[in-house]
C-alpha cells in the first residue's frame, strides 16, 4: 500500500497529511469497514508522529518555490514507515 500527498505553496506536507489523516478518519467513523483505509490510516498516523515536517518543508519548498510539483510518497517496508518526496 502506497499513500501519495501532494503539497503546495497554500499546504505544507504537514498540513495535507492531516487533512488526509481527518478524511480517512471521518470516513472509518462514518462506518466504511475497510482494510485499504484502515492501512492507510496507519501510514499516515505513523507519519504524522516520526517526520521531521520543518526538513520535508524546507525540501518541498524549494522545489515548489522554482515551480515544479512535487508529491510524497509514504509505504511501509519490512514493517518500518518509509517515504519519499519526488518531483511529478
Amino acid at each position: 500500500m502506497e499513500v501519495e500527498l501532494f503539497p503546495d505553496l497554500f499546504h505544507c506536507i504537514e498540513t495535507v497529511a492531516r487533512k488526509e489523516y481527518e478524511e480517512v478518519t471521518r470516513r472509518l467513523l462514518g462506518g466504511v469497514s475497510d482494510a485499504a483505509l484502515e492501512g492507510k490510516l496507519s501510514l499516515l498516523r505513523d507519519f504524522l508522529e516520526a517526520a521531521d515536517f520543518r526538513e520535508l518543508r524546507r525540501q518541498s519548498e524549494e522545489r515548489l518555490l522554482q515551480g515544479k510539483r512535487v508529491k510524497f510518497i509514504l509505504y511501509c517496508e519490512k514493517g518500518q514507515l518509509r517515504y519519499r518526496m519526488v518531483e511529478c
